[in-house]
């Protein structure tokens, strides 16, 4: 009787059914985990590329806090260690994001291949020697991947920096594994293969100098105008506006050439990186002012060919590019770091 029933029951038209599972992943296995390796690529790429920045800012706001600065324009005052920290940190945490970037995305590929049904092991094995193949024919792209590496390890640029990798001069933008991107000061963003940067310029390292070649008429007096041309620099030198961006005392070096119309003097001025153009031009209108003041007559410029330092750094103009503020917490006076 009992098992009549039980039987009545199995067959009986409300009765559930069992899922077949087994149908289910047969059909949709395949794809479920597909968009499963999908969908953790890009979770990864978006948690690493979120601990690469935190820790970037961490680093750079560390700086900025420690020299009470909001933008990184403002280290230019502070030890060259923290503006070369601020910058390499950004170059290094660009190029680890596009090495996570084709990491994952390497990875992630050879597992959907996997998933449908491909023979990874021949594949990666296919690939090797493609790549041996084409190794010859892609020199160009392996070279510019280990020159990018090479120049970031030995902090040859960074982001921010005033450089003349030779197709270009300006700013850099950003540092990739293959390309450097430089903005010049005509505004033109050039894309520069690592590769083919043979000798790095770099104008934010350290000090730059102010060389002026000044011409006066031959019959002026030589030692007053040298006398003038000093007073100026060190009355530059003094002034408060421009005294933190002058960091040693103004050198005239003399004569330079002398011709039967005009006589050349240099005098130069150490001065920081960022600085060094605005205090070049502050410095040629006081040597201007000075000159006219003694009732010199400079010479034609059709005579005087001068040549010197080439004003690259012109690029940053009368306002310098600012990079993204990092604002910081200060911390309060009296308690402990």
């Amino acid at each position: 009787m009992m098992q009549t029933l039980l039987l009545a029951a199995a067959t009986a038209p409300d009765a559930p059914v069992d899922f077949d599972w087994d149908a289910f992943w047969a059909m949709w296995g395949v794809p479920i985990r597909i968009a499963a390796i999908l969908l953790i690529a890009v979770l990864l790429r978006i948690v690493l590329h979120f601990a690469i920045r935190r820790v970037v800012d961490q680093v750079v706001s560390g700086i900025k806090r420690k020299q009470n600065v909001d933008d990184t324009q403002a280290l230019v005052a502070s030890p060259l260690a923290a503006v070369r920290v601020v910058q390499r940190t950004r170059t290094l945490g660009s190029v680890l994001n596009n090495v996570v970037t084709v990491v994952i995305s390497a990875v992630a590929l050879v597992l959907v291949l996997g998933e449908l049904d491909f023979d990874v092991v021949a594949i990666v094995g296919a690939a090797s020697v493609v790549g041996a193949g084409l190794a010859f024919g892609a020199q160009n792209i392996v070279k510019d991947l280990l020159n990018g590496i090479f120049m970031v390890a030995e902090d040859q640029l960074g982001v921010g920096d005033v450089v003349d990798v030779g197709p270009a001069v300006g700013v850099v933008e950003a540092v990739g594994i293959r390309v450097t991107q430089v903005r010049d000061v005509n505004g033109v963003l050039w894309f520069v293969r690592n590769g083919e940067i043979l000798r790095v310029g770099n104008m934010s390292q350290g000090w730059s100098r102010v060389v002026i070649d000044l011409a006066v008429p031959y019959d002026a007096d030589v030692d007053a105008v040298q006398d003038a041309m000093l007073a100026s620099a060190n009355e530059l030198a003094a002034t408060p506006k421009w005294k933190r961006s002058v960091i040693d005392v103004p050198e005239v070096w003399g004569i330079q050439s002398i011709s039967d119309e005009h006589v050349v003097i240099r005098v130069v001025v150490k001065t920081r990186s960022a600085d060094r153009d605005t205090v070049d031009r502050e410095l040629r209108a006081r040597l201007k002012r000075a000159t006219d003041a003694m009732g010199i007559t400079l010479p034609s410029l059709t005579s005087v060919v001068l040549t010197g330092f080439d004003s690259a750094s012109s690029v940053q103009g009368s306002k310098p590019p600012h990079t993204v503020p990092t604002p910081h917490q200060p911390t309060p006076r009296g308690r402990r770091r």
